[in-house]
């Protein structure tokens, strides 16, 4: 398994990348090829998928974008080729925004996302993944429940916590946590 390739990019198309690595080109499916910027090293965060009749990479530039996807691949029916579009699509915070608010018109607008499979999307990963947004951070949980008990919602807190510094006091941390809420 591969965590990720780092090497010169060679070719740029529609919906692929190549990476040469140690005379190696890989062929990387990315969200968004363009991204990328011919003749230039690029690292690419990816995942490998392999069944009995296919072998892909596919690529990403962010550990966090690389995790969505797989979020995304683990909802039954969403497979690679349905999961890619999304991200090329939709930023990754409107993605999950989208999920926590259970916005199916939104997840609808995506290349062969209905009602069942964007229906499914939310059902899976409803309230997973604002938790795995901030888990490189460290939560003042005591934060957290001064703000519920102002009235704001969980996954609107969990949205702008990771922005707030850990290491003032917490009466600091109350106010930046307030001007970010009522932006």
């Amino acid at each position: 398994m591969y965590a990720y390739i780092k090497g010169i990019v060679t070719d740029i198309e529609s919906n692929y990348i190549v990476i040469e690595n140690s005379g190696v080109g890989y062929m990387i499916y990315t969200p968004n090829p363009y991204s990328f910027e011919l003749n230039k090293e690029a690292i690419t965060y990816v995942y490998q998928y392999i069944r009995e009749d296919e072998q892909s990479l596919y690529g990403f530039k962010t550990k966090e974008e690389k995790n969505l996807f797989l979020s995304l691949i683990s909802v039954k029916g969403l497979g690679c080729k349905m999961a890619l579009p999304i991200l090329a699509s939709g930023g990754i915070e409107g993605i999950k925004d989208a999920i926590e608010r259970e916005n199916i018109l939104y997840l609808k607008k995506f290349p062969k996302i209905g009602d069942k499979v964007a229906r499914q999307i939310i059902l899976d990963l409803k309230g997973k993944l604002a938790s795995a947004n901030v888990d490189s951070t460290p939560i003042n949980d005591e934060l957290v429940e001064v703000l519920v008990g102002l009235g704001y919602k969980r996954p609107d807190i969990k949205k702008i916590i990771h922005k707030v510094d850990s290491k003032k006091s917490l009466e600091e941390q109350i106010k930046d946590a307030l001007k970010l809420l009522l932006k």
